[in-house]
């Protein structure tokens, strides 16, 4: 079983590297992923992930890369609900990357 080490506790992640719970999520563990992934981890970065665990209470899923972007823009307006602004943020993955940083499971149809 694959760990992330979190201010000397454990945290569980399933063989792609998303949490096995959701409920181990917060900053911190938002922040150790990051760092897993070269990501200088900013307000940006939490404005999205808290928009995607929003997105997931809503709907009970995460979400793929289109729905993400018309919820950003619906959410924060169009300087942010883009795809260069979201792919800027998440190394050109950010459905998949923003949701593992989000503690969300991987998104369906992502490889």
């Amino acid at each position: 079983m694959n760990a992330l080490t979190v201010a000397g506790r454990q945290v569980p992640l399933d063989q792609d590297g998303f949490l096995e719970n959701l409920d181990d999520w917060s900053l911190e563990v938002a922040r150790a992923l990051a760092a897993e992934e070269d990501i200088a981890f900013a307000d940006e970065h939490v404005e999205v992930l808290q928009l995607l665990r929003d997105f997931y209470a809503e709907f009970q899923l995460s979400p793929a890369t289109r729905p993400l972007i018309k919820y950003a823009a619906l959410k924060l307006g169009p300087e942010k609900g883009n795809s260069q602004y979201l792919n800027r943020l998440f190394n050109g993955r950010p459905a998949k990357l923003a949701a593992r940083l989000a503690g969300l499971p991987k998104p369906t149809n992502c490889i």
